[in-house]
C-alpha cells in the first residue's frame, strides 16, 4: 500500500563512533538540548549569566554572611517582603539564600567551583565550543569541591573555630569529619590525605614526589608531555611544523596531508531536523464494474508539506593534539587514552560547520494525487477489453498510483499462458493511447502481472520532499543517496555504500544531469566534510561548475590542480591514476591495522588503537563522479578505462565509490571490463533497446516517458523510480551556503601523479642542494624497501611537494629508480649499511 510520510525528528548521527560513518556521542548532559540555534544560544547565556550571578552572591557572603545570619534565620518564619529588607548581600535575598546553602549549609568557601563549571556549561553551549575539555574539568571540580570541604572541615574541627570559620568548610566537611573524629580520631587526617594522593594518581598521573615536584617547577615543560592536552588554534592546525631541538612533536593527521595535523577529543554535535506534519495511512476503495471485476485502488492521502525549520547545529569542542599510542598491540593504553581524552572525532576539524537547510531548497506543495477516478476506471476499461479480444480473461484486477505511472496488478484465469500477455504489450498501448506501457510479467514476489502506464498528469517530486522524508532523515546508511518516489509513492533511499559503484545511462534531456545533483546534494545534507570528499570530472565543463563553492568542504584534486573540477582529459587521466595509488596507500594501512574494510579501520582510529606516528590517519569515503564518459572514451580510451576498471574492481573495500554517467550506453562506451564491476545501474530514457540492453542487460529503458522517469536494477531487482527534482538555483543556494562558511585552508589532497610527458620536463637536480630531510627520507626508502612519494610524506610528515622534490633528488643520488606511474619506483640500495656509506660521501 503507497503511503506519504512526512518526518518528525531526524537526523541520524546516531551517534556512535563513526569510524565508518559517524564519530562520537554526544556529551551526556546535551543530549535533549533544543535543536534550535537561537534557543541553544538563549539557554547557554542564561546559564553564563546565573554563573556570574552566583559568583557575586557567594563573594559577597563571605564578607557579610555574619551579619546576614539573621535574616537567614527569620527568612521562613516572617513575610519575605520584610525579611529581604534586611540583606546586606549585593546579589539579594536570592542570592543571599542560594550562598547560604552552598557554603555554610554544604560545601563551604569551595562551593566556588560551581559558578565555574556552570560558567563553562554555559559557553559550551552558547558558543559552540569548550574553554576547556568539559567533561574531565567537571570531574576534576566536584572531586577537589569534596576534598577541599573534608580539608578544611578537619582543620575547623582541630582549632576548634567552627563559630568563626563554619564558611571554610560547610556543614557537610564539618559533619564528615565529626563522624571520622568519633571514630578514627586522628586517622581522618589520612583519610583526606589520601583522598589528595588519589587525585594526584588517578586524575594527574602523578607517581612520586619528584615528579610533583618537578610539576610544579617546570610546568611548561609538563604541558609538553605527550599525554597531556594541548589546545591548538584554528590558525596554528594548518601551519608548518617547526622541528625543535629539546622534543620532538607528534600530532595525528585531520585532513589530507595538512602541513601539521591535529585531532579532536571532544564527543561531536548531534544533529536533529523537526518537521511538522502527518503519516497519512493509504486507502483502499473498492467499487463494482462491469463484467463482475473489481477494481481495487490504493494510494496515499495528500501529503501535507508545511514548512519545515532545519537545523544548523555546528560541532563543538576543543581541537587537540592526539597521545600517540607508541606500541602496535597497547589496547589497554589505548582505552586509558580514549577514558581520558574520548574517541577521535574527525568532524571538530571543522568546529562550527553547519548542515545546509531544508529551507534553502523550494517548497512545491507536490503530494496530492492528480490521477482521477475517471482516469483509472477508463484505463481498467480498456485492459480488460483489449485482453479480452484476445480470449484472455481476468479474475481481478488492482490499481496501485505513483507520481509518473499507475500499476494495474491482473490476475488471469486459470489456463492463461504469461508469454501470451506480455506479447501484447503494444497492443494494450494502443488501446490506452499512452507511451511508455511496461508489463512485468510476473511480478517479482508476487503471484500477478502488472501493466505500467503513464498517467495524464503526473507528479512532480521535489528534492526538499526527498530530503525531508523520515526514511531519509532516520536513515543509518553509509553513504545515503536519496533518488526520488517509486511507483508505489514510496520514498526511495539507497546506500552507494553497498551498490557499491553506480552506472548511469540517459538521452540528451532525460534528467541525467538532475540525477546527479540530486545525488550529491543528498550526500551533501547529510554528511559532514570530515568524512566524505568528492572528485568531481566534468568534461562538459558546464554540469558540475556549481560544486566549486564547496571546494574547501567536500572536494578532492590533485596537490598543484588550480581547478577543483576536473574537465581537462590529461588532468582526468592523472586523477584516475592518483586515486589508484591512494587506494593502493589505503590498502597498506589496512593491513597494517589487520582490518578488511575502511568502516572497521576508522573503528579503531577513532578508539585511538593506530598510532598516527605509524602514519595511520583517519580516511573519509570518496565520491568518484564522471559525467560523461563517452567523452573521456573517444579522447583517452584505454588511460581511462583501465583505472577506472581498477578502481571498480578493488576501491570498495577502503571507502572510494564510482558513479559514472554517459548519454550514449553504447558496447564502445561502457565496455565489458566496466561493466562488469557496475552491479548497480541506473537507467533514464534511452532512443533504442539495443541501449536498454547494454545498460540494463534487459529492455524497457526505452519505453520510459522521460523527465526523470527512470529504471534502477540492482542485482536482480528492477525498480522504476520518478527521480526527484532539484533546480540549479536549489543547488546553488545550497552551495553557496556551505561555501560561505569557514572550511579547510584547500580541497583535499590526493597523491601526487606526473605522466611522461611532465617526467621528461623535470629541471636537473642539484645535489649540493639538497632537502634537509634528505637523509631522513633515504633511510626511510631504503628500511621499507619501497620508493613511494606518499611514504615519505606519512613518516616524515611532509606536504606533498616537498615530498616530490626530495623522491627527484634521491632518483638523481641514485638510491631510487625513474618513475613507474602507478607503481613505486624500483629501490636501488638494498641495505642501510651502503646508504649510510653513500651519505657519508655526500
Amino acid at each position: 500500500m503507497a503511503k506519504n510520510v512526512i518526518p518528525s525528528t531526524p537526523q541520524k548521527r546516531e551517534r556512535k563512533s563513526t569510524a565508518g560513518s559517524d564519530m562520537g556521542q554526544p556529551n551526556a548532559p546535551f543530549k535533549q538540548m533544543p535543536s534550535d540555534p537561537r534557543k541553544q544560544k538563549m539557554w547557554g547565556w542564561a546559564l553564563v549569566f546565573l554563573s556570574l550571578y552566583m559568583l557575586g552572591a557567594f563573594v559577597w557572603y563571605l564578607f557579610t554572611g555574619a551579619a546576614d545570619q539573621s535574616v537567614v534565620d527569620s527568612a521562613f518564619t516572617t513575610k519575605l517582603r520584610i525579611s529581604s529588607q534586611e540583606t546586606q548581600n549585593g546579589m539579594g535575598f536570592f542570592g543571599l539564600l542560594l550562598s547560604h546553602f552552598f557554603i555554610f549549609r554544604w560545601f563551604g568557601i569551595a562551593a566556588l567551583g560551581f559558578p565555574f563549571l556552570l560558567f563553562l556549561i554555559g559557553f559550551k553551549i552558547a558558543q559552540k565550543r569548550e574553554l576547556l575539555p568539559l567533561q574531565r574539568t567537571t570531574q576534576l571540580t566536584l572531586v577537589y569541591i569534596f576534598l577541599l570541604s573534608l580539608f578544611f572541615g578537619f582543620l575547623v574541627l582541630k582549632t576548634d573555630s567552627v563559630r568563626s570559620m563554619s564558611f571554610l568548610c560547610g556543614g557537610i566537611g564539618y559533619e564528615i569529619n565529626s563522624l571520622m573524629d568519633h571514630y578514627i580520631g586522628w586517622g581522618s587526617f589520612f583519610v583526606v590525605l589520601g583522598g589528595f594522593g588519589t587525585v594526584l594518581v588517578y586524575f594527574h598521573g602523578i607517581n612520586s614526589f619528584d615528579e610533583l615536584a618537578d610539576r610544579f617547577e617546570n610546568p611548561i615543560k609538563r604541558r609538553a608531555r605527550p599525554l597531556d592536552l594541548e589546545v591548538v588554534s584554528e590558525e596554528d592546525k594548518y601551519s608548518e611544523p617547526t622541528v625543535e631541538d629539546e622534543e620532538e612533536e607528534v600530532v595525528a593527521p585531520a585532513v589530507a596531508q595538512p602541513k601539521k595535523e591535529t585531532v579532536t577529543v571532544e564527543a561531536e554535535r548531534a544533529k536533529t531536523i523537526e518537521l511538522n506534519g502527518n503519516l497519512p495511512n493509504g486507502k483502499a476503495a473498492a467499487k463494482p464494474v462491469s463484467g463482475g471485476l473489481t477494481l481495487i485502488v490504493e494510494n496515499a492521502d495528500e501529503m501535507t508539506d508545511e514548512k519545515s525549520p532545519a537545523d544548523e547545529i555546528p560541532v563543538s569542542g576543543t581541537t587537540t593534539k592526539i597521545p600517540v599510542v607508541p606500541f602496535a598491540n597497547a589496547d589497554h593504553l589505548a582505552n586509558d587514552l580514549v577514558a581520558e581524552h574520548g574517541p577521535y572525532d574527525p568532524t571538530l576539524d571543522l568546529p562550527n560547520y553547519q548542515f545546509p537547510t531544508l529551507d534553502l531548497l523550494h517548497n512545491r506543495g507536490e503530494g496530492s494525487s492528480k490521477v482521477t477516478a475517471e482516469e483509472l476506471e477508463a484505463n481498467k476499461d480498456r485492459i480488460v477489453e483489449t485482453l479480452g479480444n484476445y480470449g484472455i480473461s481476468i479474475a481481478s484486477i488492482k490499481a496501485t498510483i505513483g507520481p509518473t505511472v499507475t500499476l494495474y496488478e491482473i490476475i488471469p484465469e486459470a489456463g492463461v499462458r504469461i508469454s501470451k500477455i506480455k506479447s501484447l504489450e503494444d497492443d494494450i498501448a494502443l488501446s490506452l493511447a499512452a507511451l511508455g506501457i511496461r508489463i512485468i510479467a510476473p511480478m517479482p514476489g508476487k503471484g500477478t502481472i502488472g501493466i505500467e502506464v503513464p498517467n495524464k498528469n503526473r507528479e512532480m517530486v521535489s528534492i526538499r520532499s526527498v530530503l525531508a522524508s523520515k526514511k531519509f532523515q532516520e536513515s543509518t546508511f553509509d553513504l545515503p543517496v536519496a533518488l526520488g518516489k517509486t511507483i508505489s509513492n514510496e520514498f526511495f533511499i539507497t546506500d552507494l555504500a553497498k551498490m557499491p559503484h553506480l552506472l548511469m545511462a540517459g538521452a540528451t534531456g532525460q534528467g541525467k544531469s538532475v540525477g546527479l545533483n540530486v545525488l550529491l546534494a543528498s550526500l551533501i545534507y547529510k554528511k559532514h566534510p570530515a568524512l566524505l570528499k568528492f572528485v568531481l570530472v566534468d568534461p562538459k565543463k558546464v554540469e558540475l561548475t556549481l560544486f566549486n563553492k564547496i571546494e574547501r568542504h567536500f572536494l578532492a584534486k590533485l596537490p598543484n590542480s588550480e581547478e577543483a573540477i576536473i574537465t581537462d582529459t590529461k588532468k582526468v587521466v592523472h586523477t584516475l591514476n592518483s586515486l589508484c595509488i591512494e587506494m593502493d596507500n589505503r590498502y597498506n594501512l589496512l593491513k597494517e591495522a589487520g582490518v578488511r574494510n575502511v568502516k572497521e579501520y576508522n573503528a579503531k582510529f577513532t578508539q585511538r588503537q593506530l598510532s598516527p606516528e605509524r602514519g595511520h590517519c583517519f580516511l573519509p569515503y570518496i565520491v568518484l563522479v564522471i559525467d560523461e564518459l563517452a567523452d573521456l572514451m573517444m579522447t583517452a580510451g584505454k588511460e581511462v578505462e583501465q583505472p577506472i576498471a581498477r578502481l571498480a574492481q578493488l576501491a570498495r573495500a577502503i571507502g572510494i565509490h564510482l558513479v559514472v554517467a554517459t548519454q550514449r550506453p553504447s558496447v564502445n562506451v561502457i565496455t565489458g571490463l566496466i561493466k562488469a564491476n557496475f552491479p548497480a545501474r541506473l537507467s533514464f530514457r534511452v532512443t533504442s533497446k539495443i541501449d536498454s540492453r547494454t545498460i540494463l542487460d534487459t529492455g524497457g529503458a526505452e519505453q520510459l516517458v522521460g523527465m526523470g522517469d527512470m529504471l534502477l536494477s540492482s542485482g536482480s531487482d528492477m525498480i522504476r523510480l520518478q527521480c526527484a527534482f532539484a533546480d540549479t538555483d536549489e543547488i546553488d543556494e545550497v552551495c553557496d551556503f556551505i561555501g560561505n562558511q569557514r572550511g579547510y585552508p584547500s580541497a583535499y589532497n590526493l597523491p601526487e601523479f606526473s605522466g611522461d610527458d611532465e617526467e621528461t620536463d623535470r629541471e636537473a637536480v642539484d645535489l649540493a642542494d639538497r632537502d634537509s630531510m634528505f637523509d631522513e627520507a633515504a633511510r626511510v626508502i631504503v628500511i621499507s624497501q619501497q620508493g613511494s612519494t606518499s611514504l615519505i610524506q606519512r613518516k616524515l610528515k611532509l606536504g606533498y611537494n616537498r615530498a616530490g622534490r626530495i623522491m627527484d633528488q634521491l632518483e638523481a643520488a641514485g638510491i631510487v629508480g625513474p618513475f613507474e606511474g602507478s607503481k613505486a619506483r624500483e629501490v636501488l640500495i638494498t641495505d642501510i649499511a651502503s646508504l649510510e656509506q653513500m651519505l657519508k660521501n655526500f
